[in-house]
């Protein structure tokens, strides 16, 4: 999973800062606004509600974009969509299977769009639950390394969290993701904000059960070059890939923006 996980916070960190910002706000708008629909429009009782508007707030969308998203989506104001959960399937190279999550409302046109993205950059597009059957739903919690001038460790974090019952504490670089079944993580995330550490995310994702290897640059390349395009699509939520990028491809890839 480690290899989805440093593309993932890759992009989110580019994005806060390129010109991908404005469609990155969107995407977590979206989310408020689906949140605030299923669960109501109150953070205290929606835990849903209230982790995606602290993912906002830590991407620095404007508190009164997250409040009117809010009121969208619990029915306080009009103009809320009526956006669709779809998910396609895809494989990169290297066999990396590809896990796509729309958030839309027109179906044919996210048809269309993530087809394009895939198949126009060398993917191609894998039969329903194919590539679904190779990842497990996991509750996922973010937190930075380095927090108020200290540093946290993964035992901090262990010992904060054990009565909730971690599955696994991995390390990513600048920050380490805990890993818990999908009903635990409210309960992960509130032991470790007791714990008086803060967290950047906590939401249920997709896991890949196994990574595929990466041992060519190019390789990495082309793959990234999908995932970038399905990133770019309006309606595309979240991809989760399985790919295995080892530290010396990625530095090789990153002199290259």
């Amino acid at each position: 999973m480690s290899g989805h996980s440093k593309w993932a916070t890759t992009k989110h960190k580019k994005a806060a800062i390129d010109a991908k910002r404005g469609k990155l706000f969107a995407k977590l708008i979206k989310n408020i606004e689906v949140a605030a629909r299923t669960g109501g429009g109150d953070p205290a009782g929606n835990p849903t509600l209230y982790d995606a508007i602290q993912k906002a707030r830590k991407t620095s969308v404007p508190l009164d974009n997250i409040d009117r998203a809010v009121k969208r989506g619990s029915g306080a104001e009009s103009g809320g969509a009526d956006w669709q959960n779809i998910t396609y399937e895809a494989y990169g190279p290297a066999g990396v299977a590809i896990l796509i999550e729309c958030l839309t409302d027109n179906r044919n046109r996210s048809a269309s769009d993530v087809r394009i993205a895939v198949t126009r950059n060398g993917g191609t597009m894998a039969d329903v639950g194919s590539v679904q059957r190779l990842f497990s739903r996991k509750g996922v919690v973010e937190v930075a390394k380095r927090q108020e001038g200290k540093e946290v460790t993964d035992l901090d974090l262990m010992e904060a969290a054990l009565e909730a019952d971690p599955e696994a504490i991995n390390d990513e670089g600048e920050s380490y993701e805990v890993i818990c079944d999908p009903a635990s993580l409210v309960a992960i995330r509130s032991a470790i904000q007791a714990a008086g550490f803060d967290y950047e995310s906590a939401e249920v994702a997709f896991v890949p059960s196994f990574t595929a290897p990466i041992t060519e640059a190019e390789t990495a390349r082309k793959l990234f070059k999908i995932l970038d395009a399905l990133d770019d699509c309006d309606d595309v939520q979240n991809v989760y890939s399985n790919e295995d990028v080892p530290e010396a491809i990625q530095a090789e890839l990153a002199d290259e923006d």
